[in-house]
């Protein structure tokens, strides 16, 4: 299991990284610590706390375009998610669940706009109707 542990636990600590600069970052603190809460209720405070002076540290470096330490903070929360997995396994799944909720508001993710989008159409005779909410390619010969 710890090849599988230590890709989860790149993955979050990328995306923990990643929704830091998001509209959805105090939900993702919030389940980030409600986990550490669950299996280490005495260090889900401090992890907290981490977390947002990760944040800071987060924010002056992307305005400093400063792509070296924005790295450097993804790879120190995937260790220290690898940690607290290895000695809470019982958390890995809720974890997975966890990134599977936050993950459509990461940036440059196409699921994080939040559009309704309405179509009606009408055809007669031979008339064709090509509807796409996204992206369509059509090519007819």
């Amino acid at each position: 299991m710890e090849p599988q542990i230590a890709d989860l636990a790149r993955t979050a600590g990328s995306t923990v990284v990643a929704l830091m600069a998001t509209d959805a970052w105090q939900r993702a603190r919030e389940r980030i610590v409600a986990l550490w809460r669950r299996a280490q209720p005495d260090r889900a405070d401090g992890i907290d706390g981490e977390l947002e002076t990760t944040r800071d540290d987060l924010l002056a470096a992307r305005d400093a375009a400063d792509e070296e330490t924005q790295r450097e903070l993804g790879e120190e929360w995937a260790g220290r998610m690898r940690r607290f997995l290895v000695a809470h396994p019982e958390v890995v799944e809720e974890l997975r669940r966890v990134l599977d909720e936050l993950s459509p508001a990461l940036p440059g993710n196409d699921q994080a706009m939040n559009t309704t989008i309405h179509m009606r159409a009408e055809a007669s005779g031979s008339g064709r109707v090509y509807q796409a909410g996204r992206d369509q390619h059509i090519t007819e010969r």
